[in-house]
């Protein structure tokens, strides 16, 4: 095997972006997210993930930064999961239940260059950006603040200049994302809760990700596509890197806060049981 040179006709690293680019491909036309009133189809998170990702190299985010977001399960995060490592960046998915100071030790410790934050969630950013101020060098170890208002009815509210839709709608749908030469590149950064001291860092390979994927839809048994209510937070281990060719049914939260789990996606299982000619549920997982 010495004399036989890894090349694109004999070798390919493994990564997740691989299930992206096969589902843009082949299933276009076919439903990929739904959340509340929104429907996109692969093609159009395909466009949308593009562009998100033209405009994060457009703010000089490269190879290895660390694009850190506050979020509930909305599109935006669902399209990061694929438009960061498009970039070749880290995406770093933080537990919305931490509180200001730990979320502020966060942004330090993993040096992140972006900061999405979901518009239900800016009062508790701001409050961790301000001790992050006081746990930083200098104005350059400050991340870039996004916020991401609501997709169906925005709501105004902002912590700095920027908002998702507004990359969405100035970035590239034409380009091209970064080659992954090496499936042992970071793919994504995980901490811990911190509940005996500070949060630790946990790292997932392009490796690891795409073969996790696979064992969740193999020991699911997960037949052609399934239509998948997604109630585990995507901030818990990326929801276990679950991001195949299947619809995603996202809770919404036009009942309460999206911190409201549980009795949120009760709700949304009890619509699902009231309507089930909208969407004919296949799984579902708490």
């Amino acid at each position: 095997m010495d004399r036989l040179p890894k090349c694109e006709a004999n070798y390919v690293p493994l990564t997740p972006l691989t299930f992206w680019k096969r589902a843009a491909a082949v299933y276009a036309n076919r439903t990929s997210v739904i959340y509340e009133r929104i429907r996109f189809t692969w093609g159009q998170t395909s466009d949308r993930c593009c562009r998100l990702a033209s405009s994060l190299r457009s703010l000089n985010i490269m190879k290895n930064d660390v694009v850190s977001v506050l979020a509930p399960n909305v599109p935006a995060m669902y399209e990061m999961h694929f438009a960061v490592p498009m970039t070749g960046a880290i995406l770093n998915t933080i537990n919305t239940r931490l509180d200001a100071k730990t979320i502020a030790t966060i942004l330090r410790h993993s040096e992140a260059k972006v900061f999405f934050v979901d518009y239900e969630y800016v009062p508790l950013a701001r409050e961790a950006l301000r001790l992050l101020m006081d746990l930083v060098s200098s104005e350059a170890s400050f991340p870039l603040v996004i916020v991401i208002d609501d997709i169906d009815s925005p709501t105004g509210i902002r912590l700095g200049e920027l908002e998702y839709e507004h990359l969405i709608h100035r970035g590239n749908p034409n380009y091209v994302p970064e080659d992954i030469q090496d499936e042992w590149a970071p793919i994504a950064l995980n901490y811990t809760s911190g509940t005996t001291s500070e949060p630790k860092g946990v790292v997932y390979s392009h490796r690891g990700a795409y073969l996790s994927t696979l064992s969740l839809i193999l020991g699911w048994e997960m037949g052609n596509e399934p239509v998948y209510l997604w109630s585990l937070p995507m901030f818990h281990c990326n929801d276990n890197n679950n991001k195949s060719k299947n619809s995603r049914n996202l809770p919404s939260r036009k009942n309460g806060k999206s911190s409201d789990q549980v009795a949120q996606v009760n709700k949304e299982i009890e619509g699902y049981v009231a309507h089930p000619h909208e969407h004919v549920l296949a799984m579902s997982r708490l």
